[in-house]
């Protein structure tokens, strides 16, 4: 049988325990103390298990308006009731679509994309009196331009003209790749140009070499008939002398 002294040694022991379990606890904040009582629920009642690798799919509110978003709606996206198409529209409603902004980092590959500005980017002027561009702060030497342009939106292809604000250096950026691709093709035509030229240059030198040429064989055939012409006259002369001489002794 257990004694009274160890069965009271006992209880002074788990309570001491319990005493220093709670200080332990009170000294943590509300995470690690949360993750104390996982971590001694687990160990009691069993051990944790494994996670699944299933991952659910998580639809959060930017991956509805990156899908319902449009650079302009139209009467068919409006009508749409859907909480998505309602949320879309309260972010599309929130944006100034006077002037644009402008991303111009792959502008030698001719492609820029497009943007309305927010409320925070008209306030600061971005866009109106600051260049349009992104990535540009310039605010002298600015001129506004009407730009045609064609993007790929929701499986179709579509255009828009729209205002962008832009400065020199900027305004070239959108012209850039059309002007590289017009100084090609004058590189290519001017190519065109001079080797059509040497061929004519070459058949004209041939020409010329051919009016040369029969130029000299009526030459040299003029010279053999006056050669010939004279040879018969010397011998009509010699039979002429022949008769006188025989007519008149």
């Amino acid at each position: 049988m257990t004694s009274f002294g160890s069965l009271k040694s006992a209880i002074f022991d788990k309570e001491e325990r319990k005493q220093q379990y709670q200080a332990h606890i009170r000294g943590l904040n509300a995470y690690d103390r949360h993750k104390k009582f996982i971590k001694d629920y687990v160990s009691f009642y069993g051990k944790e298990e494994k996670p699944s690798t299933l991952k659910l799919p998580i639809k959060t509110d930017k991956d509805t308006l990156r899908e319902g978003y449009r650079f302009i709606r139209s009467e068919e996206d409006d009508m749409d009731p859907s909480w998505e198409q309602r949320l879309v529209k309260r972010y599309y409603a929130k944006l100034f679509k006077e002037y644009c902004l402008a991303d111009m980092s792959q502008y030698k590959s001719g492609k820029i994309g497009l943007r309305w500005r927010t409320e925070k980017e008209v306030m600061s002027g971005k866009g109106q009196f600051i260049c349009g561009n992104k990535h540009c702060n310039e605010k002298d030497g600015l001129a506004s331009y009407e730009v045609n342009f064609c993007y790929f939106e929701a499986g179709e292809n579509k255009q828009a003209l729209v205002k962008l604000v832009a400065c020199d250096r900027c305004a070239e950026k959108l012209n850039y790749k059309r002007q590289k691709e017009k100084e090609q093709l004058e590189k290519r035509q001017q190519k065109q140009d001079r080797k059509r030229n040497r061929s004519k240059s070459d058949d004209d030198l041939d020409e010329v070499q051919e009016s040369e040429d029969r130029r000299r064989k009526g030459k040299r055939a003029l010279v053999s008939a006056n050669d010939h012409k004279i040879e018969e006259e010397d011998g009509d002369s010699d039979n002429i002398d022949e008769f006188l001489e025989g007519m008149f002794p």
